[in-house]
């Protein structure tokens, strides 16, 4: 093989490995984060018109040299402030809404078909401006429909509006609503704020009368707890009260009983007192006038022999003296009359003691009876019968019968002589203890005597 059939082959061999490599090259690969546009000679839609761009995401595509081209779409989200003022609301109130809006190229088959007729080629400030504009008359749109209460509370509904409205419009323009961010709602007016006002004033009374109520049933626990408390306490109380009462009251007998006998001894002493006092005095005037008496005698034999007016000034100043004296009698009588009358005094006042204790200790023995005054007299009798019967028997005990001088004649009628009358109507004139017994309303037991029953005759 020759030199020039080497260069045909070499040059062939180059040829179709350039034309290989020039063909590969013409098979285009789309990122994830583009849309591969071909456009050019496409072909037909099922309507008979041609295809405008083919849309391809996530793939690759063959590109006719010639016939077709290719451009890519950016996926990159687009982030839009938009600052709406002076929006009017169906209340024809003007608000201002600031809000963030995010969007991006749609990945949706028919929306990336007009994302292609209507953004390629488009710089990413005209598709951000664009997009702005479509937002702020779908917001106004929005705003006018809804009240400022629906805008401001149900903030939810007012995205979900928001969002159908808006991205409806994009779509149109190949667009999609990636997220929407409305950061605070005011109006000139203040009724936004004072809406705040409301509701936080409504949550605050809300939360205090659920604290009022909790504290209110709280109270209402503490108290029926309290009150289960006191009733408790108050039956073991009224307990030891009966108890403390029947012990004081057998202690009140006792301190009258006491009382009774002192009362009696301080009487007896002060009388005695009182005598001996009067006996001292008696003797203290008799010996008085017979000193003056002697002192007269005195006076009267001086007299004799001074001058008049010596006897004269003497006389006065024994007059004086007499004066002092029996004003120091007068003022000793006083306070023994004084101590008399406070004696007297305590006296009755320790009697009244006894009395106030005696009608407390009735009321007593009567509320024990359960009210019953009948009751509690048989009480008070049952409790002084013994001494009633020691009164029957003393009655008759230190009678002393020496001697008994009867002049009889015989029996009586009904068969006693004078003696036997005698000596029963001596016994009949001491009260019977049956009788004494049925006058209290109560029995003589069997063991004391029973009443003989009278007997039936043969008519009866």
């Amino acid at each position: 093989m020759g030199p020039g059939t080497i260069f045909l082959i070499t040059a062939l061999i180059l040829v179709v490995v350039s034309f290989l490599i020039w063909v590969c090259s013409r098979y285009k690969k789309c990122p994830s984060d583009k849309i591969m546009v071909v456009y050019g000679s496409i072909g037909k839609n099922k309507d008979g018109t041609n295809r405008s761009a083919k849309c391809i995401h996530g793939g690759a595509e063959f590109v006719i040299p010639v016939f077709q081209s290719y451009a890519f779409l950016d996926l990159t989200p687009i982030s839009i402030q938009v600052d709406l003022k002076n929006a009017l609301s169906r209340q024809n109130i003007r608000i201002d809404v600031p809000s963030r809006f995010t969007v991006g190229i749609s990945t949706e088959p028919g929306v990336m078909q007009n994302a292609a007729e209507r953004l390629l080629g488009l710089q990413l400030s005209e598709i951000q401006e664009l997009s702005k504009d479509i937002i702020f008359g779908q917001l106004r749109l929005i705003i006018a429909t809804m009240d400022i209460e629906e805008i401001n509370t149900d903030r939810d509904k007012f995205l979900a509006a928001v969002s159908s409205n808006v991205e409806t419009e994009l779509k149109k323009i190949g667009l999609r609503l990636i997220n929407v961010n409305v950061t605070d709602i005011s109006d000139e007016s203040g009724y936004i704020a004072a809406l705040g006002k409301e509701a936080a004033a409504k949550a605050i009374n809300d939360a205090k009368k659920s604290v009022a109520e909790q504290e209110r049933d709280g109270s209402i626990g503490e108290a029926n707890a309290h009150m289960d408390q006191r009733i408790k306490v108050s039956e073991a109380d009224s307990i030891a009260i009966q108890g403390e009462n029947e012990a004081k009251m057998k202690i009140a007998m006792s301190d009258a009983a006491l009382k009774e006998k002192e009362a009696e001894a301080l009487k007896i002493a002060t009388t005695a007192e009182k005598i001996q006092a009067a006996k001292a005095l008696e003797e203290s005037y008799a010996a008085e006038r017979a000193a003056e008496e002697a002192r007269r005698s005195t006076e009267q034999a001086t007299l004799e022999a001074d001058i008049i007016v010596q006897a004269e000034a003497k006389k006065r100043e024994m007059e004086l003296e007499a004066e002092a004296e029996a004003e120091q009698i007068r003022r000793k009588a006083k306070g023994e009359a004084d101590a008399i009358y406070a004696k007297m005094e305590a006296e009755a006042r320790g009697m009244e003691e006894i009395l106030k204790k005696q009608a407390a200790g009735f009321a007593e023995i009567v509320k024990s009876a359960g009210g019953d005054p009948e009751a509690a007299l048989k009480l008070l009798i049952a409790d002084k019968l013994e001494e009633l019967m020691k009164v029957q028997v003393e009655a008759v005990k230190n009678i002393k019968i020496d001697k008994v001088t009867v002049w009889d004649n015989g029996q009586s009628a009904d068969g006693k002589n004078a003696t036997a009358g005698f000596i029963s109507g001596m016994m009949k004139s001491v009260p019977p203890l049956e009788e004494v017994f049925s006058m209290a309303g109560m029995q003589l037991p069997e063991i004391l005597g029973k009443k003989a029953e009278p007997e039936l005759t043969a008519a009866e």
